[in-house]
């Protein structure tokens, strides 16, 4: 059984995830959600303005009512300010949560998507009990699946043509941890 208990804030040495808030639409279009190649392997396009990463965040608090939903802000604490996001979800019946993310072109290969998904791991795997924590990439965006790796997931696969994002129809990786591998 799950214990769920919606997107609380969890610190990390450099950074706080927290629910996201109205007043984070600034920095949220600025930082990431306007730039089109930090969303080219995702499933939305590039936010065109300000008002549609306000549309968003409203969906996002609406939906923190419910002890199942988790979608953090990540902020560094360096500037105070989100530079990326990262949620989860629950699959299927097996107690498995599949992680996306993205951050702010600024913050590639500096650990710090590394950093988020390991300590969202470790809270869905301790405190909700899943049994399994899974992710999924574009083959063509290889720094993805890196991160999956050095949080300790394992490859499972590549799905040939089963999903689609902002290139149009692609392959997926899979990864996947398991709360005993740990």
């Amino acid at each position: 059984m799950l214990t769920h208990k919606g997107t609380v804030t969890i610190e990390t040495p450099r950074l706080i995830l927290r629910k996201a808030r109205m007043e984070d639409a600034e920095p949220m279009f600025r930082n990431w959600a306007n730039d089109a190649e930090v969303t080219k392997f995702l499933t939305w396009p590039a936010h065109g303005s300000i008002e549609v990463s306000e549309r968003v965040l409203a969906s996002w608090v609406d939906c923190y009512q419910k002890d199942d939903y988790y979608q953090w802000m990540i902020v560094l604490k360096e500037i105070n300010e989100p530079i990326g996001s990262i949620m989860a979800s629950t699959v299927g019946r097996a107690k498995c949560a599949h992680i996306g993310y993205c951050i702010g072109r600024q913050w590639w290969h500096q650990g710090i998507m590394s950093e988020t998904l390991k300590a969202v791991m470790d809270f869905l795997f301790d405190a909700v009990g899943y049994h399994r924590v899974e992710a999924m990439h574009d083959p063509n965006n290889p720094n993805s699946g890196a991160v999956m790796r050095k949080c300790g997931m394992q490859y499972e696969g590549t799905l040939r043509m089963a999903d689609r994002n902002n290139q149009g129809i692609c392959d997926v990786c899979y990864y996947s941890l398991l709360a005993e591998e740990r």
